[in-house]
């Protein structure tokens, strides 16, 4: 029997959260329903679903705070708002802050399938294209795996992978520590420095087998991929 796909609905009209629910489960989705922001950040961290539909007006914390903080962690998951604001500000500011697409309120439960599946199938597409040859190594981002030859695979953390990826991104180029430190740390202050200097030294462990490959400290500027 295959996987259900994972959907996070932070909803806080209890009998429109419901309706959502229902009608996604009747589609072979599993649904984790929360009620406010701050349910559903520590579900995300808990569940990592694979897909988010977000209200934006919720107590405790709203829908464009709650995305702000999940794309610090990734920057990958589709995320839908779900919204009764219709000022195109409002749309302006869901795309500028990571979200994939927005259905304003009142709205058909099948438009809303029809674009989980289109968001989901470009995920997967876009997963695909994301076996990426670095030197000897394979680096396999959507499964966070780092393999060299035929050697046995080294499993990373989701944080390692994504300073990796961004690194691979930006190859033979500095890439900017303050700018990375905000993307995945969410802060650029002296102890999150000292995380990533940390980090840093475990990617460079886990490439040393490729002697062509450095990871170059540029003082004052950031990390520099070189290969």
């Amino acid at each position: 029997m295959p996987e259900l796909t994972t959907i996070l609905l932070a909803e806080d009209e209890p009998a429109l959260g419901q309706i959502i629910k229902e009608s996604l489960e009747t589609r072979k989705f599993k649904v984790l329903l929360c009620d406010n922001g701050e349910k559903a950040y520590e579900t995300y961290k808990a569940e990592q679903p694979k897909l988010l539909v977000l209200d934006v007006m919720m107590p405790k914390k709203d829908g464009f705070t709650l995305a702000k903080e999940i794309r610090v962690l990734d920057d990958t998951i589709p995320i839908i708002f779900l919204t009764a604001k219709s000022q195109t500000q409002d749309v302006v500011e869901g795309f500028t802050i990571g979200g994939n697409d927005y259905l304003k309120k009142p709205f058909s439960i099948e438009e809303l399938i029809v674009r989980i599946n289109n968001l989901l199938k470009r995920t997967k597409t876009q997963q695909k294209a994301e076996l990426i040859t670095l030197g000897a190594f394979t680096f396999d981002f959507p499964k966070q795996v780092l393999q060299f030859k035929d050697n046995q695979p080294q499993q990373l953390t989701h944080r390692e992978a994504h300073l990796l990826f961004h690194l691979i991104k930006n190859k033979n180029q500095v890439l900017d520590r303050s700018l990375i430190l905000n993307k995945l740390w969410g802060n650029d202050d002296f102890f999150s420095a000292r995380s990533m200097d940390v980090f840093i030294s475990k990617l460079r462990k886990k490439l040393s087998a490729d002697t062509n490959i450095q990871i170059i400290n540029v003082r004052g500027f950031g990390y520099k991929l070189v290969c």
